[in-house]
């Protein structure tokens, strides 16, 4: 079957899974999200996000609902035994999902075309074919699984608002010359998107990834900011600690340790 889902594609299933995901949907129990635990297939859920990301690019996705997403994706294998799932259909109807919650329309064509091509590089559009619609009928059936385990909780509060915020903060506080000179906003933004290929986006406050984002930025160049009495992040944030930014910092440099495994 030349699909996404096809036997032998590094996204391996059949037909009969779609059957096999339904039944599943009312059978797993609606457990209490639970944190993840960091030694458990995270590099199946970086490669995941990465594979998310890259076909969200493609797409032309703009960057929040890349990042809803993502969080899709980590809140639903939060709630799940993964293992009873295939990761990449799941990932493929988030970013079905995430379309439609953040009011960008993508045709779902698009999004299995895009899929396909990510797996098999070089390939050519699918005919709409029976093949072709089963394969589609197994990612709305998948959407409609993850929005039952999630209790149609399905909007996010995202930090990329807190960014854009902070950094106009922080720019106001410098003079043109010392901003011009290093490129703190373009890393912000590039620290931030790196988060959501691990489950940061919902272990950590968005407040609390965005300030340690731009405190990373200012960090990663040598800036300082003007000192008052309290730190700017606190000015910006009343509630973020230190430990809060060390915290975010260290799950972040974790991921660029895991991203030398992934490939």
């Amino acid at each position: 079957m030349g699909a996404l889902l096809q036997h032998g594609s590094p996204v391996s299933t059949t037909v009969d899974f779609v059957l096999e995901l339904t039944m599943a949907s009312s059978s797993v129990r609606s457990a209490p999200e639970r944190a993840a635990d960091p030694s458990k297939d995270v590099k199946t859920h970086f490669r995941v996000c990465r594979f998310i990301m890259e076909a969200g690019v493609k797409l032309g996705m703009r960057s929040v609902p890349v990042a809803t997403a993502c969080t899709l994706y980590h809140r639903f294998c939060a709630r799940v035994d993964i293992h009873a799932y295939e990761p990449f259909l799941v990932a493929t109807s988030c970013i079905y999902l995430a379309g439609k919650v953040e009011e960008q329309h993508l045709r779902t064509r698009d999004i299995i075309n895009v899929s396909h091509r990510y797996f098999r590089s070089g390939s050519t559009p699918l005919d709409c074919d029976q093949d072709f619609w089963d394969l589609r009928d197994s990612v709305v059936q998948c959407e409609l699984l993850i929005l039952r385990q999630l209790n149609f909780h399905v909007s996010f509060e995202h930090p990329h608002k807190f960014l854009l915020h902070y950094l106009l903060s922080v720019h106001a506080l410098l003079n043109r010359h010392a901003w011009a000179r290093s490129p703190v906003a373009e890393t912000s933004w590039a620290l931030l998107r790196d988060c959501y290929h691990g489950d940061m986006c919902i272990r950590h406050a968005p407040q609390h990834l965005a300030i340690a984002a731009v405190y990373l930025a200012l960090h990663s160049y040598g800036v300082e900011l003007p000192r008052g009495d309290k730190e700017w992040w606190q000015v910006l944030s009343s509630d973020v600690t230190r430990d809060h930014i060390d915290a975010v910092i260290s799950d972040l440099l974790q991921l660029y340790d895991l991203e030398a495994k992934c490939i």
